[in-house]
C-alpha cells in the first residue's frame, strides 16, 4: 500500500480526501463556466491573499509573534509553494485570455502560452526533485517547510521523467476556445498525455511533498482528470491549472489541514503519511539518518513515471516519422476518439 490509511484514523483520512476531490471538482466548474466565476477565483481571491502573504512577511521580518507563529509562515514559506501558486495562477489567467479572446489572448502567436506555462510548472517540480536528491542522498533532511524528506535515485528518475514529459506535449499552436466559450481546448492533449503526466506528478508529490501527497497527489490529480474524461473533453489542462491554483491557495492559508509536525504530532485527524515513513510515524527520524525510512514505493512509482514517459515520447517520435510531421506544430493523436470528441467542441 502507498499510504498508511488504516486504523482509527482511516475513516477521517478517506472522508477528507473525497471531500477535497469533490470540492475541487465543484470549484473548477464554478471557475470555468462564467467570466464572473473565473474572475472571483483567479483575480479577486488571489489579490486578497497576496495582501495577506505580504503582511505575514513584513510582520515576520519585524519579529511580530503573530506572523512568526502563523501557519503559512511556519509550514509554507519555502520558494516552491509560492512559485507553484503564482505560476498556476498565471496559467489560469492566460487560459482565460485565450478562452475569452482578451487582449493578446486572441493572437495566434500567443497560442503556445499553455505549453510554456505548463513547462515552467514542470521545471519547478523537476528542480525540487533534484534539490531533494542533492540535500539528502538516502538520508533524511528537513525541508524549508519542516517536512522530513528522503532523497535518492527516485528523485533523479522522476526529474528526468519530468523533463521528458515536457516534450510529450504536442501541437503547441493547436489551442482553441470552445464554441460555448466555457473552455480553452487543447485537443491533442489526449488521455496519453493525461496518464503520463498524472503518474509523473504523483511520483513527484509522493517523493517531495510526502505529507501532502494524499491530497495533492491523489485528489488534486483525479479532479481535473475526471472532468476531462467525463464531460470536458479537451479541457484537461485548463482543469488542471484551475484545480492546482485553487488547492495551492487553500493549502497556503490552511496547511495544518494536511500537516504532520516534525516531532510526530499529528496536527489534524486528516493528515496522512505515505509508506516512506515505514512505521507510519516520524519516530527515530534525525537529520542525516535513515532510520524508519522505506523508499521502495517511491522508487517504484518514479520508475513507472520514467518508463511511461519514455514510451509516450517514443510513440510521438514514431508517429512523427511515419507521418512526416513536426509533432510540436501538427496534431499527433488525430485518430483517437478522445481527440475527435474534443475537436468537435471547437
Amino acid at each position: 500500500m502507498l499510504f498508511h490509511v488504516y486504523g482509527d484514523a482511516a475513516v477521517w483520512q478517506w472522508l477528507a480526501m473525497f471531500a477535497v476531490l469533490g470540492g475541487l471538482i465543484l470549484l473548477n466548474e464554478f471557475a470555468r463556466k462564467t467570466k464572473f466565476g473565473g474572475s472571483v477565483m483567479f483575480f479577486a481571491l488571489p489579490a486578497v491573499l497576496t495582501v495577506y502573504f505580504v503582511a505575514i512577511q513584513i510582520g515576520a521580518a519585524s519579529g511580530a509573534e503573530w506572523a512568526l507563529k502563523n501557519q503559512t509562515y511556519m509550514y509554507m514559506n519555502g520558494w516552491f509553494h509560492y512559485a507553484k501558486l503564482y505560476a498556476a495562477l498565471t496559467g489560469c489567467i492566460g487560459f482565460m485570455m485565450i478562452k475569452y479572446g482578451w487582449g493578446i489572448g486572441k493572437e495566434h502567436w500567443f497560442k503556445p502560452f499553455p505549453f510554456v506555462i505548463v513547462a515552467i510548472n514542470i521545471l519547478i517540480a523537476v528542480a525540487s526533485d533534484f534539490e531533494t536528491a542533492a540535500k539528502g542522498w538516502y538520508t533524511w533532511h528537513l525541508s524549508n517547510e519542516d517536512v522530513w524528506l528522503f532523497g535518492g535515485w527516485h528523485n533523479v528518475m522522476n526529474g528526468i521523467a519530468g523533463i521528458l514529459n515536457i516534450f510529450c506535449m504536442t501541437a503547441w499552436w493547436s489551442v482553441y476556445s470552445s464554441k460555448d466559450k466555457t473552455d480553452m481546448l487543447w485537443p491533442d492533449m489526449t488521455w496519453v498525455y493525461i496518464v503520463v503526466y498524472d503518474v509523473w506528478n504523483f511520483a513527484y508529490t509522493y517523493s517531495c511533498l510526502p505529507t501532502h501527497s494524499w491530497f495533492c497527489g491523489i485528489a488534486l490529480l483525479l479532479a481535473p482528470t475526471i472532468a476531462a474524461v467525463c464531460w470536458n473533453k479537451g479541457g484537461w489542462i485548463q482543469n488542471r491549472a484551475n484545480t492546482l491554483a485553487i488547492w495551492c491557495m487553500f493549502a497556503q492559508v490552511y496547511p495544518l489541514f494536511q500537516i504532520t509536525s516534525t516531532d510526530g504530532t499529528v496536527a489534524s485527524k486528516w493528515a496522512t503519511l505515505p509508506t516512506l515513513y515505514a512505521d507510519g510515524t516520524l519516530n527515530g527520524i534525525v537529520e542525516g539518518g535513515s532510520a524508519n525510512a522505506d523508499p521502495t514505493a517511491m522508487t517504484v512509482v518514479s520508475a513507472c513515471a520514467l518508463i511511461l514517459n519514455i514510451i509516450a515520447l517514443g510513440y510521438i517520435i514514431y508517429q512523427s516519422k511515419k507521418r512526416h510531421i513536426n509533432p510540436y506544430k501538427t496534431d499527433v493523436f488525430v485518430n483517437q476518439k478522445y481527440y475527435k470528441d474534443a475537436a468537435a467542441r471547437m
